[in-house]
């Protein structure tokens, strides 16, 4: 067994066992995303039990979270929490905590929380654990640029820019016009889905929503830029359909700056390197990074252990069938995995976490497995701005407000839960149909907390004594078939 680092406070000689054993087949599942909690579902009515462990206590519907970001929606609606979702289903449980070990040998999770650490056995384990921001090589960019991966994230960049906004109106009123372009330019890294949406968002929140809330600023006179290394942008989406992103954008007042890489950032603003090689500095309090990902570290904990490679994003390269290399028990989904150049989007967690939850239920039954996980692209889907998106699907390739409807109706389906489903379709009536967004409150804490625990090294610990020891291992072939 891998050694387990001992956390300050917890008195157990080892963690303690987080289940109660009930001699049925144990399958736990690591990560409340897509691909954890569609896994989780597809085990409903089967004589089986889930043990799911997530570092948070909700399950986020992550496309959304720029509208978290610029207003629209409250977090609450796009995070319902993973214990109310799955509720109603007996066979699972819940464990809060950071997964922080895998050991593939004895069949063990070690998840960790406030300082404490506990340990699950499985006989089929599924890592659904995902992805977070890559700031490919400058990890000190993300105290100055955050990312749009947590609720963290977005509320941070929530009170960010419309704090950029307050402190604009202070300095034109005192006088302080030397501060102003600085203070009213917003740089958004990447030209992917979530920066193009993030752009626009903020496009529309200094021409529609602000114009009329200052004195002595004009809000519309924001300076909105768009950078990416790429030439093109939203490149998945095919020439065409960028090309009108890219048309749109700019006729909302957004600066494009292609073929462009990012040098530095740091609190004042950011350096760009162009194609041509010159050196660019633009001043921005306020910057936004939504270029690239990096698979999470359980990924190079897997990699280890089974000689699975990995690719540079860390993403593990698994079987056809989505198992781990030499463990037919244990899959891995969604954002962490390399096969078939499968793109890191919602659909293929989900489909991979039902397909990885059949797979199990096979080997149970003893019935044969699939040999390959299919996706089946159900197309790609961007917002500009109010009324206009594009969507790519199949062959077929939309966009303005068919494009935009269609988004409309694809992302309040898939929103977990009813109660969610109502009020984000009321908070995007007021959003879209009028001018006001009803989620503008942010506050200090939320900008500054998380770098100021970093630069104190506060670490949150509850220490808990001593509890169940994990039980000895017994045989059993059904339990432990494939």
């Amino acid at each position: 067994m891998s050694e387990f680092k001992q956390t300050q406070g917890n008195s157990a000689a080892m963690p303690a066992h987080g289940h109660v054993p009930t001699g049925r087949h144990r399958v736990v599942i690591i990560g409340s995303g897509f691909g954890g909690l569609f896994s989780a579902r597809a085990f409903e009515h089967a004589d089986v039990d889930v043990t799911l462990i997530s570092s948070t206590t909700y399950h986020l519907f992550q496309p959304l979270l720029y509208q978290v970001a610029t207003g629209i929606l409250s977090e609450g609606l796009i995070a319902p929490s993973t214990r109310e979702v799955l509720a109603k289903q007996k066979n699972v449980e819940v464990a809060y905590g950071k997964v922080v070990d895998i050991d593939l040998q004895s069949q063990t999770v070690t998840a960790s929380a406030l300082g404490t650490d506990t340990i699950y056995d499985y006989d089929s384990l599924i890592v659904a654990a995902g992805s977070g921001q890559s700031y490919f090589g400058h990890p000190e960019f993300a105290v100055y640029a955050p990312g749009m991966k947590s609720i963290d994230d977005a509320l941070e960049l929530r009170g960010r820019i419309f704090g950029a906004f307050e402190l604009a109106e202070i300095a034109a009123a005192s006088g302080r016009h030397q501060d102003l372009e600085r203070l009213m330019t917003f740089v958004v890294v990447g030209a992917g889905a979530t920066g193009v949406e993030m752009a626009g968002q903020i496009a529309e929140l200094s021409k529609r929503t602000l114009p009329h809330d200052f004195r002595n600023i004009a809000s519309e006179d924001a300076r909105i830029i768009l950078i990416d290394a790429a030439d093109a942008v939203l490149p998945a989406f095919g020439d065409h359909l960028g090309a009108k992103a890219r048309k749109k954008l700019e006729s909302m007042g957004v600066e494009v700056w292609l073929d462009t890489k990012v040098t530095n950032v740091d609190a004042d603003g950011i350096e760009v390197e162009t194609a041509a090689g010159k050196q660019e500095r633009i001043p921005a309090l306020t910057k936004v990074w939504a270029a690239g990902v990096q698979a999470s570290e359980l990924g190079k904990t897997l990699g280890e252990q089974s000689g699975a490679e990995l690719d540079r994003a860390g993403r593990i390269k698994v079987q056809p069938d989505l198992s781990l290399p030499g463990y037919p028990n244990v899959y891995v989904v969604g954002d962490m995995i390399s096969l078939d150049n499968l793109p890191g989007v919602a659909q293929v967690a989900i489909q991979g976490g039902k397909f990885a939850a059949k797979q199990i239920l096979h080997r149970l039954k003893g019935e044969a497995t699939d040999a390959r996980f299919k996706y089946f692209d159900k197309g790609s889907m961007a917002t500009i701005s109010r009324f206009s998106a594009v969507a790519s699907v199949g062959k077929l390739r939309f966009s303005g407000f068919i494009a935009w409807f269609m988004w409309l109706a694809v992302h309040l389906f898939y929103i977990i839960g009813f109660k969610s489903q109502l009020g984000t379709f009321f908070h995007w009536a007021v959003s879209f149909l009028g001018r006001a967004r009803g989620e503008r409150t942010s506050t200090e804490q939320q900008i500054f907390a998380r770098n100021a625990l970093d630069e104190s090294g506060f670490q949150a610990k509850v220490p808990l004594g001593s509890g169940r020891a994990l039980p000895e291992r017994t045989p059993d072939p059904k339990r432990d078939a494939g």
